[in-house]
This record gives C-alpha cells, sequence and structure tokens, in this order.
C-alpha cells in the first residue's frame, strides 16, 4: 500500500547480445527503459551513437496489415461474434512468437488485403463504367456509329440543346440559317435535348451560329466507335463480369472468418515487436557494445539479477537521489481494498515520487461516501452483481478492472446505507403491497432522508471534519519528516487547537483552550515572516484558514442533498407509477424512472465524491505529478499472453 521503490539501472552489454537482452526484459516486463542522459564534460559520450530501429517501421506496417485484415472480414461479417462477458483468450508466449504461425499469419493478412483492394479496384472500375454509360445512354438509338465524323462536303455534329428549348423552334431557327441542314432529336431528359446535326459543309457556320445562339454544346464522343447501343451492350457485360467477380471475392472473404485468431495474433506480436524496436531506439552503442539505462522495481531486481548474470554485461544499480524524483516513474502496489481506486487517482494525477500513496488514505472515504450518496438496496445489489460478474466472467484488467472492482466496493456500502435509510428502488415494496394487497408497508429504518434531513446534514459535515483532520495529520507528519517543524506546528497543531477550544467552549467548558489557540494563530505569521509581512500575516492566516475550512466542511453537504435526490426521485416516480392503480402499469413507469435514477445517480455521485477528494481531501497533503511507470512487457490487444 505505497509507491513502489525504484532503482536506477545502468548496464552495458555485448552488441550481440541486445536482441536477446531486450527480448528477456520483454518478457520480465520490470525494466522502463529510458534515454541516458549525456555528461556535458565527458568526452566518450560524442563516441556514442543511437540504435538503429529499422525494424520498427515495419513492426508498425505489419500491424496495420494485421487490423486491416480483421477490419475487412468484420465488414463483411467473416468474425464470429463475441460476447461483452468473454475474456481475453489466452496464448502462450512461445506460440505467440512462433515464427511459422507468424508467416502463415502475415500470407493470410496479404491474402485479405488484396482481396479488398481488388474489390476496391472493381468498385472504381463499375463506377466508371457506369458513368460511361449515362454518356452512352441518351444516344441509345442512333443508329450511326459514334465516329462518324464531317467530311468536305458535309459537317456532322452531336450536341445537346436546353430541355425547355422547343425542338420546333430549334429545328425553325435551323432552317432558316441554311436550307441544306437537319437537325435531329434522338432523346431527351429533363436537362437537355440530344440531337444530331447533319447540315452543306457551305452553310455549317450559319448554322452553327444559329445553334449557339439557342444553347448548343457538341457532344464529345469521338473517343467512342461503333454504335451506342453495340457500346451500352458491351459495357453492361462488362459490369456483369465484374459484378459477379465481386460477388465472389465477398463471398471468399465471408468464408475466412476462421483466420481472425491467427491475425490477431499478428497484430499483437506486431505490436511487441514494435514495443521492442522503440526501446531499442533509447540504447546508445558503440562498435561491440551498447549502453542501457531504465528503472527497475526494487522488488524484481533480485530476479533480473539473476537473469542478465547469465550474459557477459556489466551493470550497476542505485537508488535516485532526490534532485531525480521528480524523473524516477511511478508505480503503486495496493492490495484488493485500495487497488480500485487507482482508477481514481490516476484520473486525478498520479503522486510524485518519494511522497505519499493517497489509496489507502482516500479508499475508506471515497467508498463510505459514495454508498451514503446513493444510499439504496436495490442500486447497491445491482453495482455489486454487475461488478461481480464482470470481475468473474471477463476479467478485466488496467482502468476497466479497477473500475468494476470500485463498482463492487461502493455497491457494498450502497447497499448498507439502504439498509439504514429502508431504500430498496426508492419505496418500491411499499407501492407494490399497497397495489396488490391494500396493506400498508415499509422496511425498517434506522433513519430516512425526509424525515431526518437535517441530522443527515449535520452527520455529513462530520464526516468532512474528519475527513479534513486525517488529511491535516498526513500532512502534519509529512513536514515533520521533510524537517519542517515549524510549518507543522503553525499550519497543523494551531488549528486543532483552535478546533478543541471550540469544542470545548460549545461544551460550556472554559475557553482557555480557544485563547491558546488563537494566540498560536497570531504567533504564527510573526515567527515566521519578517517585517511588514508579520501584520498582514496575522489577518491573511486567519482570512484563509477560517474561509477554507468553514467552505470545506460545508462543501460535504452534498453528500446529504444527494442521498436527499435519489430518495426522492425514487419514490417520484415510484408514485407516478401506482396512481392508475394498475400493478403492469407501475411496473413500467417504475422501472423506467429508478433505471434512469440509477443512471444518473452512478455518474453524479462519482463525479462529487471525486471532487471531495481531490478537492477538500487532496488539497492538505497530496503531491501530484508522478509520471506512470511503464515497463517494456508483453502489452497485448486481443490475447492474454502466458509466460
Amino acid at each position: 500500500m505505497a509507491i513502489v521503490k525504484m532503482k536506477r539501472l545502468r548496464m552495458v552489454a555485448m552488441a550481440a547480445d541486445r536482441e536477446a537482452l531486450l527480448r528477456k526484459l520483454q518478457h520480465m516486463g520490470c525494466v522502463e527503459i529510458v534515454q541516458p542522459e549525456a555528461g556535458p564534460d565527458d568526452p566518450l559520450w560524442a563516441c556514442l551513437t543511437h540504435s538503429e530501429t529499422v525494424g520498427l517501421a515495419a513492426a508498425h506496417e505489419e500491424k496495420n496489415q494485421a487490423e486491416r485484415a480483421l477490419e475487412v472480414l468484420k465488414r463483411y461479417k467473416a468474425l464470429p461474434k463475441s460476447g461483452f462477458l468473454d475474456p481475453k483468450p489466452s496464448v502462450g508466449e512461445g506460440e505467440l512468437f512462433d515464427e511459422t504461425g507468424a508467416r502463415a499469419a502475415r500470407d493470410i493478412a496479404g491474402q485479405v488485403n488484396g482481396l479488398d483492394r481488388r474489390l476496391a479496384a472493381i468498385r472504381a472500375e463499375e463506377n466508371k463504367l457506369e458513368a460511361q454509360r449515362a454518356v452512352l445512354l441518351p444516344w441509345k438509338s442512333l443508329d450511326m456509329p459514334l465516329e462518324t465524323g464531317s467530311t468536305d462536303q458535309v459537317t456532322i455534329q452531336l450536341g445537346t440543346l436546353p430541355a425547355a428549348l422547343p425542338m420546333n423552334q430549334a429545328e425553325g431557327e435551323v432552317r432558316a440559317a441554311g436550307e441544306l441542314a437537319e437537325l435531329t432529336e434522338i432523346s431527351a431528359d429533363r436537362e437537355a435535348r440530344y440531337c444530331t446535326l447533319v447540315c452543306h459543309a457551305s452553310q455549317a457556320e450559319a448554322v452553327l451560329e444559329a445553334l449557339k445562339n439557342l444553347g448548343w454544346s457538341r457532344a464529345n464522343l469521338r473517343d467512342w466507335t461503333g454504335a451506342a447501343a453495340d457500346n451500352l451492350d458491351r459495357l453492361d457485360r462488362e459490369a456483369e463480369e465484374l459484378k459477379a467477380e465481386a460477388a465472389s471475392i465477398e463471398e471468399k472473404l465471408s468464408g475466412m472468418g476462421q483466420n481472425a485468431p491467427a491475425l490477431r495474433q499478428m497484430s499483437d506480436l506486431a505490436g511487441l515487436d514494435a514495443s521492442r524496436e522503440e526501446s531499442r531506439g533509447r540504447l546508445l552503442d558503440t562498435a561491440q557494445t551498447f549502453l542501457l539505462e531504465g528503472w527497475v522495481p526494487e522488488e524484481s531486481w533480485p530476479g533480473l539479477k539473476q537473469e542478465l548474470d547469465r550474459y557477459p554485461c556489466a551493470y550497476e544499480v542505485g537508488d535516485p537521489a532526490p534532485e531525480e524524483y521528480e524523473k524516477v516513474p511511478v508505480q503503486l502496489k495496493n492490495n484488493t481494498l485500495t487497488k480500485p481506486l487507482n482508477m481514481v487517482t490516476e484520473m486525478y494525477s498520479l503522486p510524485a515520487y518519494g511522497t505519499l500513496d493517497p489509496n489507502p488514505l482516500m479508499a475508506p472515504f471515497f467508498i463510505l461516501f459514495y454508498g451514503i450518496m446513493m444510499a439504496d438496496m436495490g442500486y447497491g445489489l445491482l453495482m455489486m452483481l454487475a461488478g461481480a460478474i464482470i470481475l468473474k466472467k471477463k476479467k478485466p484488467g488496467g482502468t476497466f478492472g479497477h473500475l468494476c472492482g470500485l463498482l463492487v466496493l461502493c455497491g457494498i456500502t450502497t447497499f448498507i446505507m439502504g439498509a439504514l435509510t429502508g431504500g430498496f428502488f426508492g419505496d418500491f415494496l411499499t407501492q407494490v403491497v399497497k397495489l396488490t394487497t391494500g396493506g400498508d408497508f415499509a422496511l425498517p429504518a434506522l433513519f430516512t432522508p425526509l424525515e431526518d434531513t437535517m441530522m443527515i446534514l449535520v452527520g455529513a459535515m462530520c464526516l468532512g471534519f474528519v475527513q479534513i483532520i486525517t488529511g491535516m495529520a498526513v500532512s502534519f507528519v509529512s513536514k515533520l519528516k521533510n524537517g519542517q517543524v515549524l510549518d507543522a506546528v503553525f499550519e497543523e497543531v494551531t488549528w486543532w487547537v483552535v478546533f478543541a477550544g471550540l469544542g470545548l467552549m460549545i461544551a460550556g467548558i472554559t475557553p482557555i483552550v480557544l485563547v491558546i489557540g488563537m494566540v498560536m494563530v497570531v504567533a504564527g505569521p510573526v515567527i515566521q515572516n519578517q517585517g511588514f509581512a508579520k501584520v498582514t500575516g496575522i489577518f491573511g492566516s486567519l482570512y484563509n484558514h477560517v474561509t477554507g475550512y468553514f467552505g470545506d466542511i460545508l462543501s460535504y453537504s452534498r453528500l446529504m442533498a444527494l442521498m436527499l435526490a435519489g430518495s426522492v426521485i425514487a419514490q417520484v416516480f415510484n408514485t407516478l407509477g401506482a396512481i392508475p392503480g394498475n400493478i403492469v402499469i407501475f411496473l413500467i413507469i417504475s422501472f423506467a424512472g429508478n433505471t434512469l435514477n440509477f443512471a444518473l445517480n452512478l455518474l453524479g455521485c462519482y463525479v462529487h465524491d471525486l471532487r471531495l477528494q481531490c478537492l477538500e481531501y487532496f488539497g492538505k497533503f497530496y503531491q501530484d505529478g508522478g509520471k506512470p511507470f511503464r515497463p517494456l512487457d508483453l502489452n497485448t490487444k486481443y490475447y492474454e499472453v502466458v509466460k
């Protein structure tokens, strides 16, 4: 339940063993390789070069090929369906790195992607044929070869006129321009009239000028040969052939779903190769050796040392100096109760190395506060069941696994608080009994949000006061460890004395303790500051601390507010459902309303609980800024690697 101690590792090994050592480190998953920092006054650094990472681009390309092939199979519904609760399948490390299987997977990916590229080419060709068909279709009834051109005596043109232009007007204009000219309409649509013009060459200029004034546009069909109908038939045959080929390819792709496991393994293997190549790029080389620097958890060092001793290499490990703490990666080590809170901490920021892990200090308050705000046995049961089923069936890791664990823990406190307040989906059972038997029924309750609102409000602020005092105690211990004795006394002890004095005075006991506390409030700025700051420091300390602590404690009233809101909303929906007096209608309305209330409270309680921890609690002692520990490891997307 702390931040794992890290050791800096420096190692020089033979270049011939580089790949084997990187694979061994990836297998162990306990070393984060970092870029060595050059010594500014050391001329030997000039002899070192960065390792080549020629395989990085190839690994990324291989991963892209696998992912693209999987996407193609998914598009054609070739992938077997998997359930939400299905866990990641396992694969042995030896099987994943087997080169024979990798080559077969590459062939499959190449085949799938090749078929997909051919399909794309077919689609492009079909679009091209469709465009050509659209050009020729208006001329289908023209029995003249499209390549027919003008001669010395006769001018022949194919062209279009606006559809709004009456054909008899166009024919009249042509006859007026030249007696030896004929304009014939081949077809028409909403946009144009498709016509042929045949006229004597001597009258062509006048006729074309008249047609130009009418909107004549010459058709560009000079690249075609033969009649339009013959070309359309040929295009239709080509389109049918392409359609048949596309259907054959799609059918083939639809039957390739059995190759999905191999492609997924290929993707995971390429991802591991890429991460190894990225780590290789952080090494420094000479002609015969390489230098590696990194961080390793103290508890993992004995096992790593045993493995490194198998190679001809030199290494040293040491604890980081305090000035290096900001560079040291952070890994949290927690138990079953506090580990799910990693999600909350990581969402805010990891603690700085050398400081406190907030999870053990936050877990009791976060889980309890969530239960107070939710406070319903029905909702608590749903949370516990959902979280437990997902953890058992899917076995998720990472953030989602932490979320499910947190859901179970908060569900327990939600159920307990619901039992104390007598809530089960609001007053669901009370309304059911009233509708079915006409009798009165109510779950036993120690207190209820509607009747004991003031008591809940006072209790919420008291719990908040306890959390604030806890944060101050942690801050007090931390300052003493860092040698900040005066800060610890005048920032924490002073106000503990003030709080104690206020409590004793309210209880009717002499206010001498409060007087001592106020003297300490004044003495703190006087002792710690210089000059005129002694005076201003007194007022600043009073204002900041009084308003700060008052506001912090008052903000815990949200515990009461959300408990009251959730209870009232549930009861409102139950009451609305009971108005018709029909049990079926009641169940429908109650189910819909409680579902909405449950969803809103899941998110709302989490956000408000997170705010109480991050703003009211963490501000007392927490030092953020840690960067996560990311070792070279067997991190995969599709498979759980069995080492």
